[in-house]
């Protein structure tokens, strides 16, 4: 199987605007997500909306492919790119821009999802330990899924799913596995064409969580298992964590 791999980078950001610009130890954010991802799929592109990043992915070597603006999702522009690029491509893989300590082991995961032929979206959980705190499971901003015995995913919330009855929520953690999603998604390319076409969906809108529209339209999301924790830029303040991340990674700021 051929796995494509679209980074998608916005400039506009309400919480952190030209974030894909940013210097994190001397590479811009863009950058260290695109060496982190580079050589474990069979292709890798930035796909933008703004000529500084597709000037800033050019300067470094990488690939870049201009998108619309006008897109709402991370999914819309995905498929447009892969459209733009072409190629006989079997699965394309989202990888968030602002993600830039991914490993390889969590790319070799979500392609192992689809040593299934019956998978049709895949994506990344990461279990919840006795080490977390109840703070961490009731994190609006990381949200919970939930998986049948096949490893597919049955719903994801805000909220603390499932609901633990007659249990203190401080013995929630001990009582049972919680997973934490990664948003990490990989689709067949067939199918990707056809969740940019659906319509945004009731509990897409509830939960503004747009994989709840694809499980709302019956599609199955296969989920595989991560013990690797990373780290998100979604502010500045975000930024010196990551600064600081990478200094105890390297000394010398090279990942």
């Amino acid at each position: 199987m051929k796995f494509l791999g679209i980074i998608p980078a916005r400039y506009a950001s309400t919480r952190f605007p030209a974030k894909p610009l940013a210097i994190l130890g001397g590479k811009t954010v863009i950058q260290r997500v695109y060496e982190q991802v580079a050589g474990i799929l069979d292709d890798t592109y930035v796909a933008t909306d703004d000529e500084r990043i597709e000037a800033a992915v050019k300067a470094f070597g990488g690939k870049v492919v201009m998108t619309s603006a006008d897109h709402k999702s991370g999914t819309d522009r995905c498929y447009e790119a892969c459209l733009k690029i072409g190629g006989m491509f079997d699965v394309v893989v989202n990888i968030q821009g602002d993600e830039p300590f991914i490993q390889a082991s969590q790319l070799e995961a979500i392609k192992t999802c689809f040593d299934d032929p019956t998978t049709q979206i895949a994506t990344l959980v990461k279990p919840f330990t006795t080490d977390d705190t109840t703070e961490a499971l009731e994190n609006v901003n990381s949200p919970k899924v939930v998986l049948n015995k096949n490893m597919n995913a049955l719903y994801f919330s805000r909220s603390i799913i499932p609901y633990q009855r007659n249990v203190d929520k401080v013995d929630w953690l001990k009582n049972h596995t919680y997973y934490k999603h990664i948003g990490l998604y990989a689709y067949r390319a067939e199918v990707l064409k056809e969740i940019t076409a659906l319509p945004q969906s009731l509990l897409e809108l509830a939960e503004s969580l747009e994989q709840l529209r694809w499980l709302e339209n019956g599609y199955t999301i296969k989920t595989g298992i991560t013990k690797v924790e990373t780290i998100g830029i979604d502010t500045p303040a975000d930024l010196e964590k990551a600064e600081k991340h990478l200094r105890q990674l390297n000394p010398e700021n090279h990942l």
